[in-house]
């Protein structure tokens, strides 16, 4: 979570994280300030580092444009948030109250400057860690029940809510690798090529465009290695059917139940993209002041991007502020025909 916290403030150019750590970059050997204005590095390529002087060590050289020596100490009320980031990393519980005393703040004015700067609530923070806990347990071969008090969490029922909205499974089926979830998926024609919608017991967890069938296969057995990939035409016809008639313009309203892994956020996303209306556009930075946050723009571009179930969720109607169509997960030009199609 922490270098999640870091990245979006890299992503966000926040001058307020200048001090409080230091990016490099290995492509090109530099370390530089959060807020430097040089042209975002690709995630896999940074690394962050507490003190320019680690950042040294590891044998990058400061950037020359936003001088990260020069750097005065981090904003006070930054220092504060990450200093409750590892309380809730801790081992010990803390409540909102105990957490708004350790950093001599009111529990209103803690709740609302952490939420602002780290972007979710302190109570959603440590739910998260405790998941990742959970998680890591798992991973090495843990106990269900023995990692779930390790986590912290007090109950199987608080685990099970938690499980599904954040692992998109149960806890068992996540420790096998998503062994023992059955996809069914079907492949057909369509306007914009080739087209796979695909299944689980709860609803669409993927539909997808191409040229060809082989690589749709490919794409979904590697998004779900370890489950049972069916083909079956047969029980996706009532779908297929209804995404077709969506396609030629004959049913301009899908309403179908999804099942797809996604975070708190990208689901707020997902649903605000699901009420705009067919043949109309928004843009990027429209989703994101509907959300309450204006500077959440790339967030949103993010959310769209990891969509995975194709007109379903119509991340097609989501363009630039000048009206550009920008990226497309199934190609700028599917996204262009279906804009056309749909106007």
């Amino acid at each position: 979570m922490e270098t999640e916290i870091y990245w979006r403030a890299v992503r966000d150019n926040d001058a307020r994280f200048d001090g409080a750590f230091y990016l490099g970059v290995k492509t090109t050997g530099i370390y530089c300030r959060p807020s430097c204005r040089a042209r975002t590095p690709k995630r896999e390529n940074v690394a962050f580092f507490t003190t320019w002087a680690d950042a040294e060590r590891s044998g990058l050289r400061a950037c020359l444009r936003c001088k990260p020596k020069n750097a005065a100490a981090a904003d006070p009320q930054v220092e504060k948030m990450l200093k409750v980031c590892e309380l809730l990393e801790s081992e010990d519980l803390y409540s909102l109250e105990d957490l708004a005393e350790e950093v001599g703040l009111s529990p209103y004015h803690l709740q609302r400057s952490f939420k602002e700067i780290i972007g979710v609530s302190p109570k959603k923070y440590s739910e998260a860690k405790r998941m990742e806990r959970f998680k890591e347990e798992l991973r090495e071969g843990g106990d269900v029940t023995a990692a779930m008090y390790d986590a912290g969490f007090g109950s199987s029922s608080r685990l099970y809510e938690k499980a599904a909205e954040r692992m998109g499974m149960t806890p068992a089926a996540y420790k096998k690798g998503g062994q023992g979830v059955t996809i069914n998926y079907s492949i057909t024609d369509c306007e914009l090529g080739r087209i796979l919608v695909a299944r689980t017991i709860k609803g669409l967890c993927n539909v997808a465009f191409a040229d060809d069938d082989s690589s749709l296969e490919e794409n979904l057995r590697k998004e779900y290695p370890n489950a049972e990939v069916v083909k079956d035409a047969k029980v996706l016809k009532g779908f297929v059917d209804e995404i077709l008639k969506h396609l030629s313009g004959e049913k301009k309203r899908l309403d179908l139940p999804i099942d797809i892994q996604a975070t708190a956020f990208q689901m707020k996303v997902w649903d605000l993209l699901r009420k705009i209306p067919y043949g109309e556009t928004v843009t990027y930075s429209q989703i994101a002041e509907q959300l309450g946050d204006k500077n959440k723009v790339r967030a949103v571009a993010q959310a769209c991007a990891n969509n995975r179930v194709a007109v379903v969720i119509p991340c097609h109607r989501v363009v630039g502020k000048d009206g550009k169509l920008t990226g497309y997960r199934w190609g700028v030009e599917r996204k262009k025909k279906l804009l056309a199609n749909e106007s």
